[in-house]
């Protein structure tokens, strides 16, 4: 069982990097926030300048973050033989825009 929640711990972690959003700097604030709203569940906007969102531009996308519970998975109906399984209750990431037209 020890073995069985160090490998979905490791997988957890992969999982992590491997999941990045693939958004381009330099894009349109709006397309590219409600994209990573419709992917992320909480998306957090940092800027500079006060221009209109419509006039923003991307200059960054960090942070991603994942809360990660363990559960025990016993598909298989044998109690005595539970995995332990990672599943993702929350992730959250970082928007940076430049505003300031």
């Amino acid at each position: 069982m020890r073995a069985a929640f160090l490998n979905a711990a490791g997988a957890a972690a992969a999982i992590g990097v491997i999941i990045a959003p693939a958004v381009p700097a330099n894009a349109d604030a709006v397309e590219t926030i409600g994209i990573l709203q419709g992917e992320w569940q909480n998306v957090t906007v940092d800027r500079i300048g006060s221009a209109p969102l419509s006039e923003c531009v991307v200059t960054g996308i960090r942070n991603p973050q994942y809360q990660t519970r363990y559960v025990h998975d016993d598909r298989h109906g044998h109690h005595n033989d539970r995995d332990v399984v990672p599943v993702v209750t929350r992730r959250a990431i970082t928007v940076s825009l430049d505003c300031s037209g």
